[in-house]
């Protein structure tokens, strides 16, 4: 009951320092931005000369320049006018109506004549006629047209009218295709008159189709309101609004603030002096989002114990309290009045770090929440804006460091800076040519030189700052694990010198145990340095043990059991002390001491059960601890697999097969792997990897000639 007490407070605690932790980042995160999300206030009176340019910080329509556009276009529509064809219609069946009725009077004349009401000296007189001709007229026509026309027509034989007909129809539709506004009538009229001016009628008769002409010509021309207004309407649409862009110059330094930049000036809030929440609360909603995504990858995504999630997440939060304290250093440096001097923040080295340390796909996350915080830190002194071009710099920075550090020896961290430093100059000019600015070669070398230095300063601060972070937070980096295999190290070299029959099988339970971890999803790399210094014990009694027994007598036959027994189980303990003292990771030291569990010396134990003495089999066993990791759990089998296939002569793949299951059933049954998370389904697959290694180690060889010859020589 006080073990399980005692772990729920841990639990709490754990659980405590975890909220603690988001919430100083959060905090962090927000004092860094908050200058750059906060409105500027400025204290400017109209008609005074700016001491500064100010730029807007935010994009908002201009409503009152919106309208006084609208208002410019309305007035520049001018009025709709449409053609009336149908009017130049109406007046020429007039006209020819008119001519048709003066026609129409001498056939009937000409008619009575022949019937006799009419004698060649007793025609009807003018007055007679022309009362004639306007009995069939409208009143309108014969009020608008002279007597004297009328009469001419009358007058006039009927070969005469269709002749003067013909003419001044063909002359008023010609004259009347054209638009006649109001003001234009007689100037249509003036060219009537001139189309009639030349014909060959006789004078009076064409003074009266001139006349008649004149009279047919009015205005087919018509304002349209609806169509005025329609068109007003679609201007008035058309005009876009106009708006303050984000980051647009209202006013420059020196410049008089008249009363429409002051208008501007208040219009984006820069004149108000009740400061709104809103970006406060955006920057606040974007922490949240970021906090969150970090905090579901910790505590659902990485699979990791407890107690070392806490170990990632308080090495996370240094490595990027540390890349956002640069951003910001880095950030006030546009005091300046460099714009491309962003470029110099040392942007790959937090993911470097983070995928060295803890993991590649949270070195991803930390890039993308970078590359937004970096928008915003870098906008230039335009509070409220956003630095697209830095943060597709730092993003693109960022995922450049983790492509090209493929290999994870420290070695190689300095040629992914190289690769950083190109990467970073061909996203610099592709920025700057996208902006298509005015640039001349010397700010084109400095940009260069800016993103060269940026991308050797992330590597070299890597390398700076991991043997500290390795050492401080007790991480055992794939780098490091590289470099503790390597063969000049001490510890390796004092295996090979003093015991090479163990650092012979050191190296083959080192090649068994990766490929069964890797098998498993396991730390392939890790199982296997830890196999190279598992048994780094043995070196305190070389002697006493069989691998490096070459060509001596075995000095287990001259002393008892118990004393041998001691000696064995002492080279875990020891390795585990000499680890320690050598100052090498906890995960190497677990597998010296583990590697062993808490199994039973069976061939100690039994010679002294047949010496008839009476034993306690607790006496015989290893002190342990039993195999807390998988990785430990796999050496420890591997380390009794090589040695028990090593002492059997020629075995064939069966009974290799059959020996590595059995070793691995008697440890199941022993109880060995109960504090491991080792399923049955994975024994099962890291019994196949090892007998697949072991048939490669252990195959048959075939017999040379000369070797058969030698051989039958001797014999």
């Amino acid at each position: 009951m006080q073990q399980q007490l005692i772990k729920v407070r841990n639990l709490l605690n754990m659980k405590f320092f975890r909220i603690l932790l988001f919430v100083l980042l959060g905090v962090v995160l927000y004092i860094s931005m908050y200058s750059n999300v906060k409105p500027e206030k400025l204290d400017i009176r109209l008609f005074s000369i700016a001491n500064q340019t100010i730029r807007s910080p935010i994009t908002i329509e201009d409503k009152e320049s919106t309208e006084a556009k609208k208002k410019e276009a309305e007035e520049q529509v001018q009025d709709v006018y449409v053609l009336n064809k149908s009017i130049s219609e109406n007046r020429m069946d007039l006209i020819t109506s008119i001519f048709d009725s003066a026609v129409e009077v001498n056939n009937e004349i000409k008619k009575e004549q022949k019937e006799g009401l009419y004698d060649s000296d007793n025609l009807p007189s003018k007055d007679e006629k022309l009362k004639r001709l306007k009995e069939k007229l409208t009143a309108d026509v014969t009020k608008d047209i002279p007597d004297s026309v009328l009469t001419s027509l009358v007058e006039s034989s009927k070969d005469e009218l269709i002749i003067a007909r013909d003419l001044s129809i063909t002359a008023i539709n010609m004259i009347m295709n054209d638009r006649i506004p109001t003001h234009e009538v007689e100037n249509a009229k003036k060219k009537l008159e001139e189309e009639l001016k030349y014909t060959d009628l006789n004078l009076e008769l064409k003074n009266a189709a001139t006349q008649l002409g004149r009279y047919a010509i009015i205005p087919n021309e018509f304002y349209d309101p609806e169509a005025t207004e329609e068109m007003r309407q679609q201007a008035v649409e058309n005009v876009e609004p106009v708006k303050i862009l984000e980051g647009q110059i209202i006013v420059e330094e020196n410049q008089l603030i008249n009363r429409d930049v002051y208008r501007q000036l208040d219009l984006v809030g820069m004149l108000d002096n009740d400061r709104s929440i809103a970006p406060f609360l955006g920057l606040a909603l974007l922490i949240m989002v970021f906090l969150t995504a970090l905090y579901f990858y910790f505590y659902s995504h990485l699979e990791e114990k407890e107690e070392q999630k806490q170990t990632y997440l308080l090495l996370f939060s240094m490595i990027f309290l540390l890349s956002i304290f640069l951003m910001k250093m880095v950030s006030l440096l546009h005091v300046l009045e460099f714009a491309d001097i962003a470029f110099i923040f040392p942007a790959a080295m937090g993911a470097l770090l983070i995928k060295i340390l803890i993991d590649e796909k949270l070195a991803i996350v930390v890039t993308i929440i970078m590359a937004i915080c970096g928008s915003i830190m870098f906008n230039e002194g335009v509070t409220g804006s956003l630095n697209a071009s830095i943060g597709i710099y730092i993003l693109c920075s960022c995922l450049a460091g983790i492509m090209f550090l493929s290999n994870q020896r420290r070695s190689n961290i300095f040629k992914a800076g190289l690769f950083v430093a190109a990467a970073n100059v061909v996203v610099i000019l592709s920025l700057v040519f996208l902006r298509n600015g005015q640039y001349d070669l010397q700010d084109y070398i400095v940009t260069v030189v800016i993103g060269l230095i940026s991308g050797i300063l992330s590597a070299v601060l890597t390398i700076g700052l991991l043997p500290f972070c390795e050492a401080g937070f007790g991480i055992l980096s794939t780098m490091r694990l590289i470099e503790l295999s390597n063969p000049n190290h001490p510890l390796l070299k004092k295996i090979l010198t003093e015991t090479p029959g163990t650092y012979h099988h050191s190296v083959m339970v080192a090649n068994l145990a990766e490929s069964a971890c890797e098998t498993i999803g396991a730390n392939g790399l890790l199982a296997r340095v830890g196999a190279y210094y598992h048994d780094i014990g043995k070196t305190k009694r070389p002697q006493f043990f069989i691998e490096n027994q070459l060509n001596i007598e075995n000095p287990h036959d001259r002393i008892p059991p118990n004393m041998s027994k001691n000696i064995i189980i002492a080279h875990a303990t020891d390795g585990a002390e000499m680890l320690k003292h050598h100052r090498m990771p906890k995960e190497i030291v677990d597998i010296a001491e583990q590697h062993h569990g808490t199994t039973l010396l069976k061939y100690f134990y039994h010679k002294v059960k047949q010496s008839g003495a009476d034993v306690n089999e607790e006496e015989y066993r290893y002190p342990g601890p039993k195999a807390q990791t998988k990785e430990s759990a796999i050496v420890g089998i591997a380390d009794s697999v090589e040695a028990a296939v090593r002492s059997m002569s020629q075995p064939t793949p069966e009974q290799i097969e059959e020996l590595v299951r059995k070793i691995i059933s008697d440890r199941l049954q022993d109880n060995q792997f109960n504090e491991c998370d080792l399923t049955l389904k994975e024994l099962d697959k890291v019994a196949n990897a090892l007998c697949e290694t072991l048939k490669g180690i252990f195959h048959s060889r075939i017999e040379y000639p000369e070797m058969t010859k030698q051989k039958v020589k001797h014999a």
